[in-house]
């Protein structure tokens, strides 16, 4: 009978052929780029299709719901007629002077109150209770401070998008490492280099993505506003459409809502790529 030491023992040894993504990275990750990209707009482009199918196959009633092709030349009409762009305006600047004002403030609360431990004991449950007040509830408040107008409906936007910015801001302050300000004091940073090279650098990703799902919160407010107390936007443009049974414009309205949706939160996502180019990115988005 044979037998062998552990020193003549031979260990099988796992060997891992190289992959594409590790012989031809750049290739992959054109690939998956293009399969992602692929991917969503064959999604909603089958629904818009099938959308057209049981249109035309009366499958659902077309007074109802319009046809793809006949919203598509409907909004086409009223653009081209001029009719569309005053409500798409009216609901773009309401949206961009609330989220400006919203953004700049919630912030600098934020920010003051990630960094003071006073402040924040003394105004967030009251800042908490306030943020759970549903903010079209605020609508006749804010009617009653500034009377019929735009005044509401940009405070209205303004009041939504602080809380979100204000929220995350905060968060993210508190989130920065203890050793990344306890470096700062070691070098001896003032309080605005200790803001400008640890705080804001460490915080600024995570206040962008609060500031992302503002935007889109944001359009999401002002045309709930806009049907109850407007007299023009997109908002008004969907309720009145649907009082009066124009269904096909109705849709319109929507699918403007839904484009400017988009684009805004877009542009947000692309500005705080621009400025945060060390954050990772966000990888529901096929990044490399």
């Amino acid at each position: 009978m044979t037998t062998t030491t552990p020193a003549e023992q031979t260990d099988d040894v796992l060997v891992r052929a190289p992959g594409p993504q590790e012989l031809h990275p750049t290739r992959t990750r054109r690939r998956h780029r293009t399969l992602e990209l692929s991917l969503a707009v064959a999604v909603p482009l089958a629904l818009v299709l099938l959308w057209q199918l049981a249109a035309a196959r009366s499958w659902i009633d077309d007074r109802v719901y319009p046809a793809p092709s006949t919203i598509l030349a409907d909004g086409w009409d009223r653009a081209a007629d001029g009719d569309l762009w005053p409500d798409v305006w009216a609901t773009l600047k309401r949206v961009l002077a609330g989220y400006a004002i919203g953004t700049v403030t919630g912030y600098l609360l934020g920010l003051l109150m990630g960094s003071v431990p006073l402040i924040r004991a003394a105004l967030e449950p009251l800042l908490d209770a306030l943020y759970v007040v549903p903010k079209l509830a605020l609508l006749p408040v804010f009617l009653n401070m500034f009377g019929l107008g735009e005044g509401p409906q940009i405070a209205l936007v303004a009041a939504t998008v602080f809380f979100f910015v204000w929220i995350s801001t905060m968060a993210a302050v508190l989130s920065v490492p203890a050793g990344h300000r306890d470096a700062g004091q070691v070098f001896g940073a003032s309080p605005w280099q200790m803001f400008r090279h640890v705080l804001l650098p460490a915080s600024l990703p995570a206040v962008l993505v609060g500031a992302r799902i503002a935007a889109g919160v944001a359009v999401l407010v002002i045309v709930a506003s806009e049907q109850i107390a407007a007299a023009d936007g997109l908002g008004h443009l969907i309720f009145d459409a649907r009082a009066l049974f124009q269904n096909d414009v109705m849709f319109v309205g929507i699918v403007c809502v839904a484009v400017l949706g988009v684009v805004f939160s877009e542009l947000v996502r692309l500005a705080g790529r621009l400025l945060t180019p060390w954050a990772p990115r966000d990888r529901g988005r096929g990044q490399s």
